[in-house]
């Protein structure tokens, strides 16, 4: 075979992008769909000192199961400042209405802010111009950092703050693909693309078997997500505790 025709068949090389990967049912989804519109992944996991370090071996199932071989997981621990009931010792509600007009007291105080500042630093080093987040603005718990105009605004600073914004080596884009869909639309869409959902946490006060209580906003999205999609939640909860 000659190197003309060699060349003729030699796919162009994938463009490279970051993905926040939490070990939980939206990052997955995110993972999977930037895999899907053909990015080669490179997944961070911060363990920030949630009281929930389950979630970080969940993040190390999901990387091996979508064959992302490039992950960091880095430690930062967010419980020097506290002020979340993930981070210090405040209860995790599991009462009450879900509404985006209250903030609770799982919301960490910048978390998105500093997640995608990590992200993007390593967009720098590895030359990749798309970062990859599993925030959503639809079925969530008011976190101020999840909605449209936070991501909007990142991305302008992303090409403000950066020396490859700067020099115009490529423009940031802050990826947020399920930003606007409910946790039915998005179970749905990983079941679409064969995602095994018991590799994921999503409980914010799991036991010490790692079992979800079922209770909490972040267990009651998911069930609802699982009931809306007609679909069966694969995940273990505490007896008698899921509603």
């Amino acid at each position: 075979m000659t190197r003309k025709s060699i060349n003729k068949i030699t796919s162009p090389p994938r463009p490279r992008a970051i993905v926040l990967l939490s070990g939980g049912l939206d990052s997955y989804t995110t993972a999977a769909i930037a895999l899907e519109q053909g990015f080669q992944l490179h997944a961070l996991t911060v363990s920030y000192g949630q009281r929930h370090s389950c979630e970080l071996d969940a993040a190390r199932q999901v990387v091996q199961k979508l064959g992302i071989t490039d992950h960091k997981v880095i430690a930062l621990d967010l419980r020097l400042f506290g002020g979340s009931a993930l981070t210090a010792d405040i209860q995790v509600p599991k009462a009450g209405k879900i509404s985006e007009n209250h903030i609770p007291a799982t919301y960490v105080p910048a978390r998105n802010t500093i997640l995608l500042s990590l992200a993007l630093g390593w967009a720098e080093v590895v030359g990749a111009f798309d970062i990859f987040i599993g925030a959503n603005a639809v079925d969530y718990s008011g976190y101020p950092d999840c909605r449209p105009q936070y991501i909007s605004a990142f991305e302008n600073l992303a090409n403000l703050a950066t020396a490859a914004g700067v020099e115009k080596k490529g423009a940031f884009h802050i990826h947020a693909p399920l930003i606007r869909m409910t946790k039915a639309q998005i179970i749905t869409r990983g079941h679409e693309l064969g995602l095994d959902y018991s590799l994921t946490h999503s409980c914010y006060d799991p036991d010490e078997q790692g079992r979800a209580c079922g209770q909490c906003d972040s267990c009651r999205l998911r069930l609802k997500g699982f009931q809306e999609a007609n679909l069966a939640d694969p995940i273990t909860y505490r007896k008698g505790q899921a509603k």
